[in-house]
């Protein structure tokens, strides 16, 4: 059997330009067959990131989207907590992967720290981190030494996301490749991820797969 894992998908619940409810995602994945979605809403910077219960209240709203569309699915999905982030150097946007909650509220500086030093700690703290979209037009490249891997495949029809570029690219760099439907409204439907032999039921588990490559993109 087949199992198959959304690695990008936003909710209006945190994602200021999703339009899609926690039901429709539901709703939309399970009759696409999906067993588990990320929810990688956008965590950018704002310019009350100093201020302590601002910062309190942005991570809280990051997670309550994760409880609202975890409610949602009721045992019919597995969610998964990840995170789109951006830096305020630029516009470019990580797919990032195996914080909590308490982590997000020790690390305030996150979002002034830049991808070469944010990567250093990422790495030490067991994080996985993939630029979504690299080649989207506003975005930067970055040096692939400085990511653990490159969103092959993006799904957005909003943009041109020039997925084939951005898959030589990866392959030159020898680095982990994903794909993600980028979801953000109700017209659109499920058309990225990864397929695995047995269902990603954890976040630990679905970085040991990504870091394996036992998996295969849906592009």
């Amino acid at each position: 059997m087949e199992y198959k894992t959304e690695l990008h998908c936003h909710s209006r619940d945190a994602s200021g330009c999703s339009s899609e409810s926690a039901e429709g995602i539901v709703r939309k994945y399970t009759e696409a067959g999906y067993t588990t979605v990320c929810l990688t809403n956008h965590f950018c910077p704002d310019s009350k990131d100093d201020d302590d219960a601002a910062w309190e209240a942005k991570v809280d709203k990051l997670y309550r989207a994760y409880d609202i569309l975890t409610e949602a699915a009721d045992g019919r999905l597995t969610i998964l907590m990840g995170m789109e982030l951006r830096f305020s150097q630029n516009s470019n946007d990580y797919l990032v992967f195996g914080f909590d909650r308490d982590y997000l509220m020790t690390h305030r500086e996150i979002h002034k720290m830049g991808i070469g030093n944010y990567i250093k700690m990422a790495r030490e703290d067991g994080l996985l981190t993939i630029q979504a979209h690299p080649f989207r037009n506003g975005m930067t490249v970055t040096d692939p030494r400085r990511v653990d891997g490159i969103e092959v495949f993006n799904g957005h029809p909003g943009h041109n996301s020039r997925n084939d570029v951005a898959e030589l690219w990866a392959k030159q760099a020898g680095v982990i490749m994903t794909s993600g439907t980028d979801h953000h409204n109700p017209d659109h439907l499920p058309d990225g991820g990864i397929i695995t032999d047995a269902p990603v039921t954890s976040v630990t588990q679905l970085i040991d797969l990504l870091k394996s490559g036992e998996y295969t993109l849906i592009k």
